[in-house]
């Protein structure tokens, strides 16, 4: 079976861009990074990923100021171009349009640093410490146009620990996404899930509690 096709969205340093990449050149891994896209000339994950011999472009969304429409279709245009089947946002600081999401339906990821749906938005690592969450953890899911709101394809876990600050636990969520993302990005691309009612079903089956990975 063909290799999946794969554009990584960005707008700053791509970390979870560059574990799409490495996981990528694993044999058997059934999708390719072919594209790496930024709406910011100057994100570093830009130069990450030339580093690693992906193809780049930039799609600068100031010259396009209030207009999301037009920005948006020259993103398309840019991901028609390379003949992209999936797409991963990692990192991307753009709000979409329910236009641009039903373009990539059932074809587009984000992972989100919590465990949705609590903690939607931002700021999620200190909301997280003000509940006095027992867990935190992050979240892979198909992109629908609300946001954070689409099917759970895959979360990870980790207990918050008693004086735990905003740093030490978003470093060991971004640990789990490290690792979660390139597992949900298999799956996908492997065909191996489904969407029934909002409810994604791995190999027809829902989501077992054990995909929550637990991390001490």
């Amino acid at each position: 079976m063909a290799r999946k096709r794969v554009a990584i969205l960005i707008s700053g340093r791509g970390s979870n861009m560059v574990a799409l990449i490495e996981a990528a050149k694993e044999p058997g891994y059934p999708a390719e990074i072919v594209l790496v896209v930024s709406n910011d000339p100057a994100a570093a994950g830009l130069a990450r990923a030339q580093e690693a011999g992906i193809p780049t472009a930039v799609v600068d969304h100031t010259p396009f100021g209030k207009d999301r429409a037009a920005f948006e279709h020259a993103l398309q245009r840019e991901l028609e171009a390379h003949r992209v089947d999936i797409v991963c946002l990692a990192g991307f600081m753009r709000l979409l349009t329910p236009w641009f999401v039903r373009q990539w339906d059932g074809r587009m990821l984000n992972i989100h640093p919590a465990l949705l749906p609590a903690f939607k938005g931002l700021d999620t690592h200190r909301r997280a410490l003000e509940a006095g969450a027992a867990e935190h953890g992050a979240t892979v899911h198909f992109v629908v146009p609300e946001m954070d709101a689409g099917p759970i394809v895959v979360q990870g876990a980790v207990p918050v620990r008693p004086g735990d600050t905003e740093e030490a636990l978003a470093a060991r969520v971004l640990a789990v996404e490290h690792r979660i993302y390139p597992q949900a990005l298999r799956l996908i691309a492997e065909g191996r899930v489904t969407v029934d009612g909002g409810i994604c079903l791995i190999d027809g089956k829902p989501l077992p509690a054990a995909a929550k990975h637990k991390q001490t």
